[in-house]
């Protein structure tokens, strides 16, 4: 993102009312990250910009609100849901984090990450879907505000009293965002009636250091296997304490503890529909707390941990972590856009021993990768659905951050009249996806060469 919001027209829904605030909320978030970089900075201005802000942004919520109910939007309810979420609970908890550090500059970095993320975040989703009579599904099964806030407490009562952390809570709608380098822990149980519940504890690394690491007097300022094991065991007393307000897993077992790698996490959480999704600022480093039930949730090849194996996965865990951070720190970054889970296997097999391959499987996931860790070069299929490839390259080209990344087309069409239609939108070049392994390689290769 850098420091800088830049609108594009892809942003746009189509309704000028709403639009129009759109672009006067991106506008004041850019006037802060201004004032964000000067080195003298006055708390007043501060004050003033972030109340200034927050009034916008909740007059253009009720805009937004009173043209859905113009339209008879059916996914109206859900909607004002995330939007007082933000209303009631985001913008009070970033505020009061201001005030009591006296506007620090991690505060205000933090105030602008937070919200210019869901700023973006929400145009392209929830906004979008408004135009298309579509209802966002990720938020279907979310329980009642009264129990949100009752899970709420609980939580933030069992951080007290597990690790003496005085918790806020930031969303009940988490995403899955990333959040600093995370562990993303997996525990599920299983009923005698076969239903599966599924609890996902997200521990920002800074969180079990200042924590669990304290009460075992280490001097080590990252994770280590020692820590994570103690981190497990805390892990699955916290689910035990937590999974009591569900009388249906009095009889459960546990079925499978996994860690995650967060591509793992967040390929499984996008196909959830959480009951629960829960994100907190412990003070200490985020803690993310998600719950979610069903006849047939999707598993992911994860670290399963048992108790033969615990050191050896743990340790195994850790190190392909470390070596993926330092592996990747030197490495061209290729991101690859097709939305054939098959086509996407096959090119981090091919190009994954000397580049770090980053995937996405639709226009949006591209550009939140492209956003979240700007690639050195895209390959994108040409044939893709909904939103094809000439179109995001455009939205590529059109967006003065993103404009200078190069993108190469996959096309399984290599006739004249195909290749010249590639060709006429002027990527860096075209692969065919019938070439062999070694021809794709040799091709990427030369590219970084030349």
């Amino acid at each position: 993102m850098g420091n800088q919001l830049v609108w594009n027209d892809r942003y746009n829904i189509g309704v000028s009312i709403i639009d129009k605030e759109h672009r006067k909320l991106f506008r004041i978030l850019n006037k802060l990250f201004d004032f964000g970089q000067q080195e003298k900075k006055s708390q007043w201005v501060c004050q003033e910009a972030v109340k200034y802000f927050k009034d916008h942004a909740f007059a253009h919520f009720q805009d937004e609100e009173d043209y859905m109910v113009s339209v008879e939007y059916e996914g109206f309810k859900m909607h004002k849901r995330i939007h007082d979420n933000f209303r009631e609970i985001t913008l009070p908890a970033l505020e009061k984090e201001l005030e009591q550090t006296d506007y620090s500059e991690n505060a205000v970095d933090h105030f602008l990450g937070v919200c210019a993320g869901w700023l973006v975040g929400h145009t392209l989703t929830e906004d979008q879907a408004i135009v298309r009579g579509e209802i966002i599904k990720q938020w279907e099964n979310l329980l009642p505000e009264e129990e949100q806030a009752v899970m709420g407490q609980a939580v933030i009562s069992q951080l007290h009293n597990m690790f003496r952390l005085d918790s806020r809570l930031i969303s009940n709608c988490y995403g899955g965002e990333k959040f600093g380098d995370g562990i993303y822990y997996r525990l599920i149980y299983s009923t005698k009636e076969k239903k599966r519940w599924e609890f996902f504890l997200v521990f920002e690394e800074q969180l079990l250091v200042n924590t669990i690491g304290s009460v075992m007097a280490t001097k080590a300022k990252t994770v280590n296997v020692m820590l994570m094991n103690v981190a497990r065991y805390t892990a699955r007393q916290f689910v035990g304490h937590m999974k009591g307000h569900f009388p249906a897993l009095a009889q459960a077992d546990v079925k499978e503890e996994q860690l995650l790698t967060y591509d793992q996490f967040q390929k499984v959480f996008e196909k959830h529909s959480p009951q629960f999704s829960l994100l907190f600022d412990t003070g200490k480093g985020y803690f993310a707390y998600c719950m979610a039930t069903g006849d047939m949730l999707t598993s992911e090849n994860g670290a399963s941990i048992i108790t033969e194996n615990a050191m050896a996965k743990l340790e195994s865990y850790l190190n392909q972590n470390k070596a993926e951070k330092l592996a990747v720190s030197n490495k061209k970054k290729v991101l690859v856009v097709d939305d054939s889970d098959f086509m996407l296997v096959a090119m981090r097999q091919i190009l994954g021993s000397d580049y770090e391959v980053l995937t996405a499987t639709s226009g949006l996931s591209a550009f939140r990768s492209i956003t979240l860790d700007r690639p050195d070069l895209i390959l994108l299929d040409y044939e893709m659905p909904v939103c094809n490839g000439s179109q995001i390259l455009e939205m590529i080209r059109s967006e003065k951050g993103f404009s200078d990344i190069p993108v190469i087309f996959l096309t399984s069409r290599v006739d004249k009249e195909s290749v010249k239609k590639v060709l006429e939108l002027k990527p860096q070049g075209y692969l065919s996806k019938s070439l062999s392994p070694e021809l794709v390689k040799k091709e990427v290769d030369q590219f970084f060469l030349d």
